[in-house]
């Protein structure tokens, strides 16, 4: 169901930014507005609270035979997720896809030089629909991801996830092995900033609570002020396609 719903929101975007031609910025702000509000007003209306509870049954206790292996399994494959390994396979997905894929080719070539791709005869329109709703179906499934291991309520707010992950896209480069490493960075930022009261040396340092809070927003403005500029974002990306342009 959070994939049917991030594709159904993404095609109101798509709609919006393809074929309007508007500025896609403004509409995924206006949508971003919009979606937990909607979330909220229908939880209230089917349950009569905007905190809806879920069940957290994707919790692994240890992975057969792999929970086992010293160090390794204990690191790994005990007190984990299902969603965890679900990111792993998405992100692989995603890579071969992307790279070893006439549609994953078409796709990337969309967002660098439309025209080329219209002058072989792919519809560039319809390549740029399945971009947005693929997006729009991960962002639902990451949405529930969200919800699943850290609180199981849903309460209609993502605490500014949605942004931390474009932060990461941004600082990974648009390149799947790099934006594995850029989300470890910003995962163990929020880990710090939820567990510091776990971490021991962290525990003496006598520090406030919010400070920590502060942690991964103040990584991803640092990080982004000396990254961005040596980032190559794909040269059509956020540009409506004009068949006229070069």
């Amino acid at each position: 169901m959070a994939l049917i719903t991030g594709v159904l929101v993404s095609f109101f975007h798509a709609y919006a930014a393809i074929n309007l031609k508007a500025n896609q910025i403004i509409s995924g702000v206006a949508i971003n507005m919009f979606a937990p509000a909607f979330a909220v007003y229908i939880a209230r209306l089917v349950t009569g609270t905007q905190n809806i509870h879920f069940s957290n049954q994707f919790r692994i206790d240890s992975v057969p035979f792999f929970g086992d292996i010293p160090v390794i399994g204990t690191m790994f494959f005990q007190n984990t997720y299902i969603t965890t390994y679900l990111g792993f396979v998405i992100l692989a997905g995603a890579a071969f896809v992307l790279y070893k894929t006439k549609f994953g080719l078409r796709l990337r070539a969309c967002g660098e030089h439309p025209q080329a791709v219209d002058s072989v005869g792919v519809s560039v329109t319809k390549m740029r629909y399945f971009g947005v709703l693929i997006s729009g179906a991960l962002a639902g499934i990451g949405g529930l991801i969200f919800i699943i291991p850290t609180s199981t309520v849903f309460s209609g707010t993502v605490s500014g996830y949605g942004f931390l992950a474009l932060a990461v896209l941004i600082f990974g480069g648009w390149r799947p092995s790099r934006i594995l490493f850029a989300a470890f960075f910003f995962g163990l930022m929020q880990v710090i900033a939820v567990s510091h009261s776990n971490i021991g040396f962290l525990q003496n340092l006598d520090i406030p609570a919010h400070f920590y809070r502060m942690i991964p927003y103040v990584a991803t403005l640092i990080v982004l002020a000396f990254t961005s500029k040596n980032t190559m974002a794909p040269k059509a990306a956020g540009q409506p396609y004009d068949k006229g342009g070069r």
